[in-house]
């Protein structure tokens, strides 16, 4: 049965935004909202999702969630690179209006930021967060509830921001949110540095998979991620994903249903990288990718401040960023994300650290 609250948000066809022709394709890459139910559902009424839940945690006595391969019993709490354990560590959730038009529509997308991260990138601009730990751990009831609240806010999906290395913590906190009444589309948002085998677990469970192809020349994964094999694992689960949910798919409204989205941050001096990503992605994946070509490189972190990294030490110039859609549109893609939703963001966070004991308060009470 179609729970009214879920769809009576996506319900604005007033709205005079009109989707561009780049992600909509005049109708070739729209689905029928009403037909729409998240890939989770049938997994979840299967019961498959639970048993994989339970092989996905038992898998933590000896983790290879992600590439590093640490083998770390995190199970029991031993700390591997990503420095996360038995729990998932929440920076913060909330309507997020910085995210592609697609994702954020007019009520923002449901971002749920994970802290710790797996990569150790020099130029990271939420270092706070991916570098120094910056939240609170949390029980998969607690962040099943974090999924309910934002959906009940009105976001029109839940993203999950660095979600690497706490897939199986994902998992078993979704059979609790799915049998609570989940029912948005969920956004898997990651630097690729994911290990097949954690793709092959969110498979019917990923709408949405949003991977930031950072970097192609292995010495520059290797100096500026900590990661020298980042390009072939980003390489192998991108294609995965793909696989399983094929090119981005969008509603009447332009709100993103189902499909693969890939990011690429444009970086000073890196556009021989650019042009093997982009190339890589035509040819390898689909012309149909869509892309999102983002310009808000800033020397962050170590970038800003250690002599050794002075080369990314800058923004990039106008002549950069235009290179590089140009890069992209020679190997062939055209489905070029841009600003084209006019909209006021609005919410309030639905957890902090702070809000902790808010938070298991009403999850007692559920």
């Amino acid at each position: 049965m179609e729970d009214r609250r879920v769809s009576g948000m996506f319900d604005f066809s007033m709205n005079g935004d009109a989707p561009p022709v780049e992600l909509d394709g005049d109708g070739r890459f729209v689905m029928s909202r009403k037909r729409f139910v998240p890939a989770y559902v049938r997994v979840f009424e299967e019961g498959v999702l639970r048993k994989r839940a339970e092989q996905a945690v038992e898998s933590l006595r000896s983790c290879r969630v992600c590439p590093r391969d640490c083998e770390i019993d995190r199970f029991n709490n031993k700390i591997g690179v990503c420095k996360s354990g038995r729990l998932a560590r929440v920076a913060s959730a909330f309507p997020h209006f910085g995210e592609e038009d697609c994702l954020r529509g007019w009520n923002g997308s449901g971002t749920i930021f994970f802290g710790w991260c797996n990569l150790r990138c020099v130029f990271c601009q939420n270092f706070e967060t991916s570098q120094f730990g910056e939240g609170a751990e949390i029980s998969a009831a607690d962040l099943a509830q974090i999924m309910l609240d934002l959906q009940e806010t009105g976001c029109h999906n839940i993203n999950f921001v660095t979600p690497e290395h706490v897939v199986p913590q994902i998992l078993e906190a979704l059979v609790i949110a799915i049998e609570r009444g989940l029912r948005l589309p969920l956004v898997y948002n990651t630097s690729a540095y994911d290990s097949l085998e954690s793709i092959r677990w969110m498979d019917g469970l990923i709408d949405i998979y949003m991977p930031d192809f950072k970097l192609w020349d292995a010495e520059h994964c290797r100096k500026y991620l900590v990661a020298s094999d980042y390009a072939g694992a980003a390489r192998a689960v991108i294609a995965a994903m793909h696989t399983q949910v094929g090119e981005l798919r969008v509603d009447e409204n332009g709100l993103a249903l189902r499909g693969v989205l890939v990011r690429h941050l444009v970086m000073p001096g890196l556009l021989d990288d650019t042009r093997e990503i982009m190339r890589w992605i035509a040819e390898d994946v689909s012309r149909d990718t869509y892309v999102n070509i983002m310009d808000q490189y800033y020397p962050a972190h170590k970038a800003e401040t250690e002599p050794r990294f002075a080369e990314i030490n800058r923004g990039i110039s106008d002549n950069e960023f235009c290179g590089a859609l140009e890069l992209a549109r020679a190997a062939g893609l055209w489905r070029f994300d841009t600003r084209w939703r006019h909209v006021i963001p609005h919410g309030a966070p639905v957890w902090l650290p702070r809000m902790r004991n808010q938070i298991e308060a009403r999850v007692t009470a559920n």
